[in-house]
């Protein structure tokens, strides 16, 4: 928990990890160790897990918690930790919170609540007590409105700021650009703004956003990480090259139900010995793996290699 001190030293590319179950549906803490170990050795600037791409709202907090606790201990103080630890509920959100904080993360991202469709006042409330509840502990808001029909005003993150000493940041995983703008503005660049929109993440760093959580980099982590590096080096056309390359697999993740089509592709490469998703979702149709399988190849040469990483009995 290095970086708790500083949230602003979360920057980088933070790779949010999809939740390995084994065949019959349990959660595969082997599986999750090694995705962690793949994803350092590709460069991942930062680890998150429990946002929408971990299937979260499918595990119970106990689940979450567990998984919280195996990739803390597998990340160590190498990278910042930063997993989601937010519900529709505001006590499932503290509890599992402070078992997050107890395992030692670097900040608690936490999503506004779901379904409820709460005002800006009732948002502001919301996290204001989570951050009074947690004054040690840097908290990140998720605004994903197409996921909770509820988004976080740029207004109120501004409140929030100026409210809550530990009110760190925001992952702002919204199609409307201005959004970021606005934030920024009326909050400064201290604030940790990271991009949730894959098409985004670099167009985010040019406002001078710190970084972007990407479901990309649960494939391309290699390429997902040096996107950043080269835009901070002022090689902006790598950059560019890599964003308009990494386009086919941003569209792969998303041909069905993220995160199903990002799954099989970590169960074929031998990262994860199983790609099954939980209820409600469904593994990807005949269809989709069609199209799922024809965007792998236009895009492999921005797959990072698994080589060394590959699981038992997995090619």
């Amino acid at each position: 928990m290095r970086f708790r001190s500083d949230p602003r030293a979360i920057r980088g590319s933070i790779a949010p990890l999809m939740t390995p179950f084994t065949a019959e549906g349990a959660v595969d803490h082997d599986g999750l160790k090694n995705l962690v170990r793949w994803q350092l050795a590709s460069g991942t600037h930062g680890i998150s897990i429990g946002g929408s791409t971990g299937e979260p709202g499918s595990q119970t907090v106990a689940e979450r918690a567990e998984a919280i606790r195996t990739v803390a201990a597998e990340v160590g103080d190498r990278v910042p930790f930063v997993p989601g630890t937010g519900s529709a509920k505001l006590d499932e959100t503290l509890e599992l919170t402070a078992a997050a904080r107890a395992a030692g993360i670097d900040a608690a991202l936490v999503i506004t609540p779901y379904y409820a469709r709460p005002t800006q006042d009732a948002l502001f409330v919301w996290y204001r007590t989570v951050c009074r509840e947690f004054p040690d502990l840097p908290i990140i808001a998720y605004n994903v409105p197409s996921r909770t029909a509820v988004d976080l005003a740029p207004e109120t993150v501004a409140r929030l700021y100026r409210s809550c000493d530990n009110f760190a940041g925001i992952k702002e995983t919204t199609k409307d650009f201005e959004h970021f703008s606005r934030v920024l503005h009326l909050c400064g660049r201290d604030l940790v703004v990271w991009s949730g929109i894959e098409l985004l993440c670099l167009p985010l760093l040019a406002l001078g956003g710190a970084g972007f959580v990407s479901a990309t980099a649960n494939i391309a982590p290699a390429a997902c990480a040096e996107m950043y590096t080269a835009w901070q080096a002022g090689d902006h056309e790598r950059a560019r090259e890599l964003h308009y390359g990494l386009h086919p697999l941003v569209d792969l993740l998303f041909v069905e139900t993220n995160p199903a089509p990002g799954k099989w592709v970590l169960e074929q490469r031998g990262l994860i010995a199983s790609g099954h998703v939980r209820p409600p979702l469904i593994p990807p149709t005949e269809s989709g793996l069609a199209r799922i399988k024809d965007l792998m190849a236009e895009g492999a040469q921005y797959l990072t290699p698994a080589d060394g990483y590959t699981v038992e009995g997995k090619p």
